[in-house]
């Protein structure tokens, strides 16, 4: 345990998101998305897990230590449900509220199409599965920057 740091970071997920660039995308997935052969496409080439924490915890432990992009319009994304591409089934609604939160303000997350999605998981960083059962509970994070102290 470390003051300070979520608990649910462990050493593996800090390492990967200290080591990420400003542009990096992180996926959140579900238990359901095929997590272990997308992450080995990926530039960590291997699947880290958060596998005690709903996507809505994993999300909030993340975003307690890692920037979201402030100058791209898919700074978040999140899996369209298919066939309803506007729908924001519940898990959504709660990763959005953490993002909101970790954002002090609304920032709406772009809706991704489902085989896109699986497209650009395999171009991010790396692959986080936690152990969220509900279906489309699948996210896309970019990194963004921490300016300078005195830096506005």
């Amino acid at each position: 345990m470390l003051k300070g740091i979520d608990h649910r970071l462990n050493a593996e997920v800090l390492h990967t998101l200290r080591a990420m660039g400003h542009g990096d995308a992180l996926v959140i997935a579900d238990a359901n998305f095929p997590s272990d052969s997308v992450a080995r496409a990926t530039v960590r080439g291997a699947l880290l897990r958060m596998e005690t924490a709903t996507a809505a915890e994993a999300v909030r432990a993340i975003l307690s230590v890692l920037p979201l992009d402030t100058f791209v319009e898919d700074f978040a994304g999140r899996m369209e449900v298919v066939g309803a591409p506007e729908e924001i089934p519940p898990v959504q609604a709660e990763v959005q509220a953490e993002i909101d939160r970790a954002e002090g303000r609304p920032r709406p997350m772009v809706g991704i199409e489902r085989f896109a999605f699986y497209d650009r998981a395999r171009e991010a960083y790396a692959v986080i599965q936690t152990g969220e059962r509900r279906f489309y509970g699948c996210f896309i994070l970019r990194k963004g920057v921490i300016p300078p102290e005195g830096a506005a």
